[in-house]
């Protein structure tokens, strides 16, 4: 696969709808072309310590930035007729379906590939788990702010590369 948008997703509480950050790396024949972030007020509108200390992110971050639908609208032309590439798709799948049930946006029925799945199957147990920090070393890529939604985009389509 060389044309696809790698994307991450952070939360600010348990619901798949509080997007708070997002990040894309759009990569077009083998090369990553464009970089996406951005701050997301969050649906509903609130943090969980738990999430905070995950990724950093607190409503002070959040308070002054756009609701998801306007950050979509600049997005979606971006990433039209791409594969949505994710480390553990299933829950950045989930997030962008949730958000967009949210706001009762129409859901185009992204198509979505996951790189935990690839590596599970490219290195099984050649590796202590498959995390993305742990699978992105393995795959030459050094990950830094993990946790952040464009570095974890970043890590996500070196593995894709590699592994897709």
């Amino acid at each position: 696969m060389l044309d696809f948008a790698a994307i991450d997703f952070e939360t600010a509480n348990e619901c798949r709808s509080s997007v708070c950050s997002v990040g894309i790396v759009i990569v077009r024949d083998g090369a990553v072309v464009e970089t996406f972030y951005r701050l997301i007020r969050p649906a509903p509108d609130y943090y969980l310590t738990f999430n905070t200390q995950i990724h950093g992110l607190s409503a002070a971050d959040t308070d002054g930035a756009h609701r998801f639908p306007d950050v979509w609208q600049e997005l979606a032309p971006r990433i039209e007729g791409l594969t949505l590439v994710a480390h553990n798709s299933p829950f950045d799948e989930s997030c962008l379906q949730a958000v967009h049930r949210h706001y009762r946006l129409k859901y185009p029925n992204y198509r979505f590939a996951c790189t935990c799945r690839a590596s599970r199957r490219h290195f099984g147990r050649q590796l202590p788990n498959h995390q993305l920090q742990t699978v992105a070393r393995h795959c030459g890529y050094i990950l830094k702010d993990h946790h952040h939604a464009l570095a974890d985009a970043e890590a996500c389509a070196a593995i894709a590369l590699k592994l897709l």
